[in-house]
């Protein structure tokens, strides 16, 4: 098994819990219980131990790493420290290489990497390659002065209510041509997500917008729509749905294969394939669906009809905003009138 798949494996377990058979104490069966290694909604009910110079054999070798940071027993934070002279990269393309090779027991648990010379950090994942190890300049909002330092970077990803944030909601398995790859949010993605996330909590104050998402071109829209949505899955009760609408059919292709292939999307015929299957998907009861917003056409001088007056349906645009203030957003508003609404451009 690669480490990748390993890593998931007991993700998966940290996320659902473990399911053990116990003794009925009523009779003389045994009943199912869920046990959770880690109590996700309450940060500070689990132990946090932060361990310098700590020794690990592998079959071969033992290494030495820098600092291990443990929850409730399990390593989650491996943090690799270089001399202030020394090239930041060194610590990927020497250190951490090697022990992943020597010690690979270490990381199968393993919830993010940071690499620091101390004045400049960055963090990343299992199987993250250099190019994707990113810096964390804000710790709070996307108000704060950007500030490179270690100390920005522990404070925005290891204060133990964010790193179980992060670990918990901000993680995806995805399946790439090179095999499974782990995706960790990237700071701009934390911010922003959090930021629709408390705008959802009060959405009828603020009359079901939830604000506009900035993002460079390459910068990972299509995996922070994902983590968004499944935030909301796991911590906001109701039964969402999520309507992705682009205004190009190579995008809506993309952004549909980018959540099929984190495993999001489990369900066929997600994405409609004209106005009548649009109509016939939003009236009905689904996760995921994706559309063009091209496909909330209607004959002209024809209204569009009601299609759902539910509450928790939540639209994510996505570069659909040249069209979003022209006849086919108002029709999508008419045939969602209770939605909430996300706009996503991308490019300030």
């Amino acid at each position: 098994m690669s480490m990748a798949a390993a890593n998931r494996e007991i993700y998966h377990l940290l996320k659902s819990g473990v399911r053990v058979p116990v003794p009925d104490p009523e009779g003389d069966g045994e009943t199912v219980e869920v046990v959770r290694v880690i109590d996700w909604d309450n940060p500070y009910n689990n132990d946090f131990f932060l361990c310098s110079q700590f020794w690990v054999t592998g079959e071969m070798y033992t290494r030495r790493a820098d600092l291990v940071g443990f929850v409730n027993g399990l390593p989650l934070v491996f943090i690799e420290l270089k001399a202030a002279h020394r090239r930041l990269e060194t610590a990927f393309t020497r250190n951490l290489r090697d022990y992943k090779d020597t010690i690979p027991q270490l990381f199968w648990p393993n919830g993010l990497i940071i690499l620091s010379n101390g004045s400049q950090s960055r963090v990343g994942s299992v199987t993250a390659g250099w190019e994707h190890f990113a810096g964390w300049k804000r710790v709070g909002s996307e108000d704060e002065a950007g500030r490179v330092s270690l100390e920005t970077m522990l404070r925005g990803v290891c204060e133990p209510a964010r790193l179980l944030d992060l670990v918990e909601n901000f993680s995806l398995f995805q399946e790439a041509p090179g095999g499974l790859i782990k995706l960790i949010s990237k700071n701009h993605q934390y911010l922003g997500v959090d930021n629709a996330l408390e705008a959802l909590v009060n959405i009828r104050r603020r009359e079901g917008k939830l604000g506009v998402f900035w993002h460079t071109q390459g910068s990972g829209k299509s995996v922070s729509m994902i983590f968004f949505a499944q935030k909301v899955l796991r911590k906001i009760p109701g039964n969402w749905t999520f309507v992705i609408v682009t205004d190009r059919q190579e995008l809506d292709g993309q952004i549909y294969k980018n959540f099929v292939s984190t495993g999001v999307v489990t369900e066929g015929r997600a994405q409609a394939e004209s106005s009548r299957h649009l109509r016939q998907l939003l009236s009905e009861d689904h996760r995921y669906v994706f559309t063009l917003i091209h496909k909330f056409r209607t004959e002209q001088g024809v209204p569009h009809p009601v299609l759902s007056e539910r509450r928790d349906i939540i639209v994510i645009t996505d570069e659909a905003h040249r069209s979003q203030y022209d006849i086919l957003a108002l029709n999508m508003r008419t045939a969602l009138p209770s939605a909430s609404f996300w706009p996503s451009p991308e490019r300030r």
